[in-house]
C-alpha cells in the first residue's frame, strides 16, 4: 500500500481534499478522529490528559472539555507541547495499525492519512510521499473565524501557534492551493491522485 501524508495548517480546506481523495478512491484516516477517539473516557489519553492538566478539562459527564483544553493550549506552547506528547504517540499507533489492516485487504491501494501537525512532530517520515494543502493567509482568516465563530485577533493568534503555511509547503512532494472555488480544488485533487495512482502502479 502507498502511504501518504496530508497536512496543512488549521483552516486551509484539508477536509475537502481529503473528501475528493476519499471519493477517487483512497482510504482515509482522519487525524482529529483519531484524536476524538483516544481521549473517550476510559481511554489512556485522556487519564493521561486529566493527570497533566487537572480535573478542570473534564466536563460533568466526564467527557474532554475541547474547548477549555484548546483556550489553555492555544495560550501557552509549553502546555500545547505537553499536550501533544501526550496524544501524538497514542494517536500515531491507532493510525498505523488501521493502515496495517487496510494493507492486509488492499496491499496495492493508497491510503491517506490527514494530520494538521505531522511535519511538527516528525511523523511524516512515516510516508512514501506528502501532500501539503495551503491557501492564501487572508483567506485562512477568514475560513477560521467563519468556522470558529471567533474574532480575527482569536484566528490570528491560533494560526500564529503553528509552524508557518511557508515552512511546511517546503517539505511537499505535493502542493495543493484551495485559495479559490471547489472546482479548482477538485481538479487540483485529482491531478495528484492521478500521479500517486500512478506511482502505486509502479511498486
Amino acid at each position: 500500500m502507498l502511504r501518504v501524508g496530508l497536512t496543512g495548517s488549521i483552516a486551509v480546506g484539508k477536509s475537502f481534499v481529503t473528501d475528493c481523495l476519499r471519493e477517487a478512491g483512497c482510504r482515509v484516516i482522519d487525524a482529529d478522529s483519531v484524536a476524538r477517539a483516544v481521549v473517550e473516557p476510559g481511554q489512556p489519553g485522556l487519564a493521561r490528559i486529566a493527570e497533566a492538566f487537572g480535573t478542570e478539562v473534564l466536563r460533568p459527564d466526564g467527557m474532554l472539555d475541547r474547548a477549555r483544553l484548546g483556550a489553555i493550549v492555544f495560550a501557552d506552547e509549553k502546555r500545547r507541547v505537553m499536550l501533544n506528547a501526550i496524544l501524538h504517540p497514542l494517536i500515531i499507533a491507532s493510525q498505523d495499525e488501521q493502515l496495517r489492516q487496510w494493507e492486509r485487504q488492499e496491499p496495492h491501494g493508497i491510503g491517506v492519512v490527514d494530520a494538521a501537525l505531522m511535519i511538527e512532530t516528525g511523523s511524516f517520515r512515516r510516508f512514501d510521499k506528502l501532500i501539503v494543502v495551503h491557501c492564501a493567509p487572508e483567506v485562512q482568516i477568514e475560513r477560521l473565524m467563519k468556522r470558529d465563530h471567533i474574532t480575527r485577533e482569536a484566528a490570528q493568534l491560533r494560526i500564529a501557534s503553528q509552524m508557518p503555511q511557508q515552512q511546511k509547503m517546503a517539505y511537499a512532494d505535493y502542493l495543493i492551493d484551495t485559495t479559490s472555488d471547489f472546482d479548482e480544488t477538485r481538479r487540483q485533487t485529482h491531478e495528484v491522485y492521478r500521479q500517486l495512482n500512478s506511482l502505486k502502479s509502479d511498486r
